[in-house]
């Protein structure tokens, strides 16, 4: 019969030998290219937040970090690809709302757990939703907006790539405000932007670092800003509060994941050469172009953050009654 004390040695000494081939594997970490995975189509926000960050980690890792777009199905595909991945640190997902927080609201029957099959490695940036119109539309409020959308039935076309937050924030909007609206479904944020400039759509909602340039360069209309205060780039314009409407998740994040069985040691080095990239002059100035912030923090910060991106959706999802498959 094998003794009580003779297991706990034994698994204690497994334990602590597992946790010497961690260590080891963190100091010899990376020894080849990692690929940080996008899941949606390239020139989006997404996209242009991860290749801002990649293209420094590779001189403070080493070793090539390179992007790679995966877009299919609002970033579920590519997600529970990257959740099944070798839990290495050789493959990445930039994740965050899009990705971890809103597929868990929204979706039934996931093949994987937006949260518990990640690792949180490190936020990047937090943006803000800001809601536009082409401006040969006559509304330059959102209460002039809802009224030409009541007085006009059928009229108004809005559009937002479909499956991720810009989604449900844009039937969100019908919901609360009464807006009769035809939606148009579009796999990523670049051929919405085609579309309402051409004139397409009337009416869409998108990432601050995306839209911003189009908005100051007068090809776009700001309606109204999703954050709690005013933009300083944007000071005329109200956020959904001053418009008098409420209940509209305000932030977007971004971030780096990893398959959760990822080794905590290699997790700390990505998380620590990530906020160096992100205190460096060059990446603050880029990503003050884009007006988004920087968030620096721990793998367990950005754990959190998710965590509670999660439950905001949640309640969104309550108040849509959206449910897919």
């Amino acid at each position: 019969m094998i003794s009580a004390h003779f297991t706990r040695s034994t698994l204690a000494a497994v334990l602590m030998g597992l946790s010497t081939i961690a260590v080891a594997q963190a100091q010899s970490y990376p020894e080849r290219s990692i690929k940080v995975v996008v899941p949606f189509p390239a020139g989006g926000p997404t996209d242009a937040v991860a290749r801002l960050v990649v293209q420094q980690l590779s001189a403070r890792l080493g070793q090539t970090v390179y992007v790679e777009n995966q877009a299919s199905a609002g970033g579920r595909v590519a997600s529970h690809a990257v959740a099944r991945a070798h839990p290495d640190g050789y493959t990445l997902l930039l994740g965050g709302t899009n990705t971890n927080a809103v597929p868990r609201a929204f979706y039934k029957d996931l093949a994987y757990d937006p949260l518990k099959d990640f690792a949180a490695v490190a936020a990047l940036a937090s943006d803000s939703p800001v809601l536009v119109v082409n401006p040969t539309l006559p509304a330059t409020t959102l209460p002039e907006l809802v009224r030409y959308a009541k007085d006009n039935p059928g009229k108004l076309t809005g559009g937002a790539a479909v499956g991720i937050y810009t989604h449900f924030w844009m039937e969100l909007l019908r919901i609360r405000t009464g807006a009769d609206m035809l939606f148009v479904p579009y796999k990523g944020a670049a051929p919405v932007l085609t579309d309402i400039l051409a004139g397409t759509i009337q009416v869409t909602v998108a990432a601050k670092s995306f839209l911003l340039p189009h908005i100051q360069a007068g090809r776009l209309r700001a309606i109204a800003v999703a954050s709690s205060a005013r933009w300083p780039e944007l000071a005329d314009v109200p956020t959904m509060h001053e418009s008098g409407f409420d209940g509209f998740p305000s932030e977007v994040w971004f971030g780096m994941v990893a398959p959760v069985a990822t080794p905590a040691p290699i997790i700390a080095k990505l998380n620590a050469a990530t906020n160096d990239v992100l205190k460096s002059a060059d990446t603050q100035a880029s990503f003050a172009k884009l007006g988004i912030n920087p968030v620096i923090g721990s793998a367990q910060d950005f754990a959190a953050i998710l965590s509670k991106d999660a439950a905001a959706w949640e309640e969104a999802a309550k108040v849509t009654g959206i449910r897919l498959d």
